[in-house]
């Protein structure tokens, strides 16, 4: 599943090419990804709607547009988001399609519909809740003081289920959950109450270092991710120990075993990571 590093480099991609472009024609839209509004209340709306300046939010694209609407997309599983010429071939499970005053077109293409398109003002679709509540980000400079008092310190979860929240960090999933709890040698099994305050922060440094990386690299490419044009990310190649299962620690040399945290395949170094 596309993370904040994917995202990111999607957004940073498209928001130069699509500022100031007008959306001529929605060419095709799929129900069955659009959770807002009705596809004649999106089309009327879209078409004619100048983009903004795009941003992230945890998982989410936001792409602004003139009258105050967002097009919110979020890309599951399986989901991209890419500008294309508009003579290129259109690929199967292509769900929305949006041609552009350049003569390109933007396009979603979902194989297996886990993501969905949303289309409105940002806060009537928070208070309607189909945008969730999302903790700091990574990236943002006060992410430094993260996780701050309360829960997330008292939590009994193992620390791994807290990174994959997304109320208590915008943007984490399991890769780079991974990744982090090993830079930070810190077990994903352990509780989240057990750490002290300075592997907290080691913690926090951690996940802005791996994100970073990410996106340096410009994202994890294992089958469908592309980025905003449709190339691949090489962050793969970098990765310390998701997917690596078996495979020496690139520390220690000591082999990585794989276990399940919070229902997702956990990887991580027995001798690292005590």
């Amino acid at each position: 599943m596309p993370e904040l590093p994917e995202v990111e480099t999607i957004v940073r991609d498209l928001r130069p090419h699509l500022r100031d472009r007008r959306v001529e024609a929605v060419l095709s839209l799929n129900p069955v990804v659009l959770r807002f509004p009705s596809a004649e209340s999106f089309r009327a709306a879209a078409e004619g709607a100048v983009f903004g300046l795009l941003a992230r939010r945890g998982k989410f694209i936001h792409a602004p547009v003139s009258g105050g609407d967002h097009l919110v997309v979020h890309l599951g599983m399986t989901g991209t988001f890419t500008l294309e010429e508009g003579d290129e071939p259109v690929r199967p499970h292509t769900h929305l399609r949006l041609q552009l005053d350049s003569g390109q077109e933007l396009r979603y293409r979902d194989p297996r519909r886990f993501g969905r398109v949303l289309l409105g003002p940002p806060r009537q679709l928070e208070l309607a809740r189909l945008l969730p509540s999302l903790g700091p980000d990574p990236l943002d400079r006060a992410f430094a003081g993260w996780p701050g008092e309360g829960r997330v310190i008292s939590s009994s979860r193992a620390v791994k289920a807290v990174l994959l929240d997304q109320e208590v960090v915008a943007g984490c999933g399991n890769i780079y959950a991974d990744e982090a709890l090993y830079l930070a040698r810190l077990r994903p099994t352990r509780r989240a109450a057990s750490l002290s305050a300075p592997e907290w922060a080691r913690l926090g440094a951690a996940l802005t270092v791996v994100m970073k990386e990410a996106i340096r690299r410009r994202g994890t490419s294992f089958s469908d991710y592309r980025d905003g044009f449709g190339a691949r990310g090489e962050a793969y190649e970098s990765l310390m120990v998701y997917g690596r299962s078996g495979l020496p620690c690139v520390r220690c040399g000591r082999p990585l075993v794989a276990q399940r945290v919070a229902g997702r395949t956990t990887v991580y170094c027995r001798r690292c990571q005590r």
